[in-house]
Order: structure tokens, then sequence, then C-alpha cells
């Protein structure tokens, strides 16, 4: 039996913060989770998909196709009156963002929480975006935990404010508190989960044409002002301490701030509010946190939201109280806070001196070898990268090539020795970026795609470009398993773990019925067949796709045992 399935109740564990949000939703009675995998929130859906193959599993989960259909799944579930899930990394929301915004309106019967894992100083993505802006646009209530405690009591209680108010409720956390391990108090898991429900026809509610939408934007603005009374009154919106001078902050950088205020030894010059319910702003609970104080600071990653929020709302008030923070310049904008430099800015904020930490002398010491990130050794997209290398240089045109990329391992083809990854801006955008390379330039375009991030988001441009008549060619490196966030499954896979029984969608089917009529299928490994049929396929014209077929070496070591199909 999974681990997170056999914990009992007031039993204390160490668990990850990731893990203590699946167990949340095993005491929440959660029946229906869906998701697509993103670092740094991957660990969620990879727990929940063993979870799921148990037998006599007490909730229904799938690794869809991209975020967008896993938040449809989840909200259809949620309308259905079955309470559901959904979680994504930060970017994963732009792609569920179309649901989302609608979502918002028509809402939910049974609860439906939205996890994001924000990624500060981005150590696995593209950008580090702010997910609180998300909710602010959607009016959505957010909750922000600061602990693994509070990821699992957080995402239980998730639930409850969704089910109150018939909207989805978002839970945020970034890279340090989904990945720190902490102790956590089981409590008891749900033994009446509900899996299966009854969707009841509303005319004026499900199908937001005009004439509903106008309506149900009236209720959600209603439901926003009852949101802002709950997080007023929620104990996760809390003041510790009774200094004359107040920091408001969020998630980790709760910690941060405790752990300066406690080494400093300012507890009696410091009122600390804490906003484990930020969103909506809870306008009467700050004002009567900051009564009789002399001036904030707001300590909060990445963006300046609850002190624009709290810069308004003095400003309403007509309060001359100093804030400072991010938009004041005294935090930075870029990159997660570091101990040291909230430590810094307390201490400059409370008047205390501050001793910058005494670092070891290391002057004697060799300079440490560069060590950059790089693709693993046998990996068989190296031997992809190589062979179109190969058969560009021969046929005297590799100068002249753009390399349009797309996320995942194969990303790191930028670098040396490689150095085939010229532009990307997000998942699916090899495909639809060389269609406008080959629109505006003269230049060969040979584009790279995963075999997971095909299916995620490669479908829509491709069709686009046969329609349009486009001029590239994509290689699709197949390596069965979406393998830089885990090795999970997709619709694709070949190499099947022992009991997945889920079937496989052939790619090749896939593209040809698209359209493509140049296609060619290769084994990097044989490399002077591979170069041959990159050769002919590269000297046509239109749309082309090659299907690079290796399995993922670490993932064929870890299901030995299974077979293509």
């Amino acid at each position: 039996m999974h681990p997170l399935l056999k914990y009992c109740s007031g039993e204390r564990r160490l668990l990850l913060g990731n893990e203590a949000v699946v167990r949340g939703l095993l005491e929440a009675g959660c029946g229906v989770a869906a998701a697509y995998p993103g670092t740094p929130s991957s660990e969620i859906g990879n727990n929940l998909f063993f979870i799921a193959q148990e037998e006599d599993s007490p909730i229904y989960f799938e690794f869809s196709t991209n975020e967008k259909v896993a938040m449809e799944v989840a909200a259809a579930a949620a309308a259905s009156g079955v309470r559901s899930f959904t979680c994504m990394k930060h970017v994963g929301m732009n792609v569920a963002s179309d649901v989302m915004m609608t979502l918002a309106y028509i809402g939910v019967k049974g609860g439906m929480v939205i996890f994001v894992a924000d990624d500060p100083s981005m150590h696995s993505s593209q950008n580090e975006q702010d997910s609180r802006i998300f909710a602010r646009f959607a009016n959505l209530p957010m909750l922000e935990p600061s602990s693994p405690q509070e990821m699992k009591d957080m995402t239980i209680e998730a639930f409850e404010i969704s089910e109150a108010l018939e909207l989805p409720v978002i839970v945020r956390s970034t890279t340090r508190t989904s990945h720190v391990s902490g102790p956590v108090i089981m409590g008891d898991r749900c033994q009446d989960v509900k899996r299966r429900g009854r969707f009841q026809k509303e005319l004026f509610r499900w199908v937001p044409v005009p004439a509903v939408a106008r309506q149900r934007h009236k209720w959600l603005l209603e439901q926003v002002d009852r949101a802002e009374d709950m997080a007023v009154s929620s104990g996760f919106n809390r003041v510790e301490g009774n200094g004359p001078r107040a920091i408001l902050c969020s998630g980790v950088s709760v910690s941060h701030v405790r752990d300066a205020v406690n080494d400093l030894g300012v507890h009696d010059r410091v009122r600390l509010v804490v906003m484990g319910f930020p969103l909506p702003f809870p306008k009467r609970f700050v004002m009567d946190a900051l009564e009789g104080v002399e001036k904030v600071l707001v300590v909060e990653e990445l963006e300046p939201v609850m002190e624009e929020q709290l810069r308004l709302m003095l400003d309403d008030a007509e309060m001359d109280l100093p804030v400072f923070g991010k938009a004041s310049g005294d935090l930075p904008r870029l990159y997660e806070f570091q101990p040291t430099d909230v430590a810094r800015v307390v201490a400059k904020f409370t008047d205390e001196d501050f001793s910058e930490p005494v670092l070891p002398d290391l002057s004697g010491m060799p300079d440490l070898p560069m060590r950059p990130p790089t693709m693993c050794k046998g990996c068989p997209h190296r031997e992809t990268y190589n062979n179109v290398k190969e058969a560009l240089k021969q046929l005297g045109i590799e100068e002249n090539t753009i390399y349009p990329s797309d996320i995942g391992c194969y990303t790191l083809a930028l670098l040396p020795p490689i150095k085939m990854a010229d532009y990307l801006t997000c998942m699916g955008s090899s495909v639809g970026t060389s269609a406008g390379f080959s629109a505006a330039t003269d230049q060969k375009v040979v584009s790279f795609i995963g075999d997971s991030t095909f299916f995620h988001s490669g479908l829509s441009p491709l069709a686009s470009a046969v329609h349009n008549k486009h001029n590239f060619c994509l290689v699709i490196l197949d390596n069965s398993t979406t393998a830089m966030t885990g090795q999970q499954p997709h619709p694709g896979i070949w190499l099947k773990p022992p009991g997945f029984d889920k079937p496989t969608i052939s790619i090749e089917d896939v593209v040809k019925a698209m359209g493509v009529k140049n296609f060619v299928r290769i084994n990097p490994y044989k490399k002077q067949e591979a170069v041959a049929a990159l050769k002919e396929i590269l000297s046509m014209d239109g749309v082309c796709v090659v299907l690079s077929e290796a399995p993922c070496v670490l993932y064929k070591k870890r299901v030995s045992g299974g077979r293509k199909k």
C-alpha cells in the first residue's frame, strides 16, 4: 500500500510539501484528479498516479495531455458534485487559463482545488511569473502555504471554501514550499469518498453565452465579496507579536522573516502579519493588524502583489503609513529570496545592526570545474542531433539552418557541443515558430519537439502548418516518456510500465492523418541509416516530419520488462 494511504490519524511524519498536498487530498475526500507534469509540482501527480493504481483506490487520477485538458476534466467532475483537483507549474497556468477564466463565471458544485507551483529563480523554468496575478485576474480565492503542514491543511480547507462559494480555489506554492520536507501531523483519511456524481442541467449557468455570462459575472463579484469576508476571519491570516513595526509576509517568506526576527532578537519591535489567505485581499483584517504601527515592510515572492493592495487600501483610507517592499526598491523583484538578504532588510527596518555572515576563506582552494547541465550519457536525443547535424553538413546547408526548439530534456541542445537550439518560447512553440521562420526567411528550418510535448501542444500548430503550406522539417524526439519531469506516461508511449493498460496512440498515424506526406522514422543509434534517411527528407520541400524513436535510457532501465506494443 502507498505510504500516504497507510498513515494513521495523529501520526507525525516527515513529508515533502508536495506529498503533504496529496495527503490533504486523501483526507479531504477528493474523488477525481488530473494533471500534466511540471516541476516544481511533479511529485503531486507522481504520487497520485501510483495511488490510483492501488486496488480499491479512493481516487481517480490521470495524466492529461496538457494543463487545459486537466482543468477541464476536474471542472466537469466538480460540476457533477465530485470533489476534484488539478495541479500544474506556473507556466502551465497559462495553458489552463482559458478554462479558468470562464470557470470562475460558471463555478462548481463539488469542491475544486487548483494547485499551482511557481518557480522563483527559474530553477527549471523559462520565466518566473507570479500566479497570484492570475488569481486576481480571474477573481478566484487563493491560499498560500508556508510549510508542509500548511500545504496539507490548506488543501483540505480549500475544498471547504470552494463548496461554500461554489468557486474553484487556488492554492499557490513556490519551489521551496513544494520541495522542502517538514513534520506533518496526519488527520483522518476520508472513508466515504464520492467518486461518482450526477450533473444537473442548469440552462442559465453552465453554458456562458453572453446573456448568461453577464449574469454570472455579477454573481462572481458577489462571491468575491463573500470570499473577502472569509479571508478576514480565516485562521490562516494571523498576527504574531505586537511590536510597533509590522511585517506582512506570505508563503516561504514567512519562514525567512521568522528566522531573521529570531536571529536578530527583535521580537519586541516586530508585529508579524502572516497572510495565508491573501486573495481577495482581506482589507479589514489588515487594517486591524496594522493599528498603531509606525511603518510596514512587505516580504513576498515574486511580484509586489500584497504591497500594491496595501498601498491602495492605505490611500483609500487616507492613512500616511510608510510602506517598504519590492515597489519601494527595498527588496528585489528578481529571483527567490535568500535568507541573508531578508535578514539584512529586516535589520534595517528594525534599526538593528546587521553583521554579514563570515564566509570561510577559500582563497587556497582551486576553482571548481564548470559543470553545466547536459543530456544523460547514452540519451538517444544526443544521437539524433548528431545525425541531423551530419546530414545537414553533407548537404552543405548546416550554417544556414535555424533550429527552433521546445520544452524538454532536449532544450539542453542549446549548449556546446550540440548548439542546435536557436529559438524557444513555450510548449509547442517549435512548430508554430517554424511556420513563422518559413514565412519570413529563406533559411532552412529544422525544429525539434519531444513526444510528450507533441501531444501537449504540437498538434494544432502542425495542422496549421500543413494547411498553410509552410516549409520546414520537424524532428519528433520519441523516447516513450515525459522524461524531463520524472518519466510520466503520455498517450504515445510504447514502452510501458508493468500493469499500465492505457492504449498507445501512434504518432506516425497522427502525423500522416494531418496530411504530412514527407515522413520518415529513424533509429538514432543506427547512424548510417539515419543520416541517409535524414539527407533525403531534408532535401524535400513542404512540411516534413522525422520520428526519431528510441527509449530514454533511464526510463528503459526503470521499467525493464516493459515491451513495445
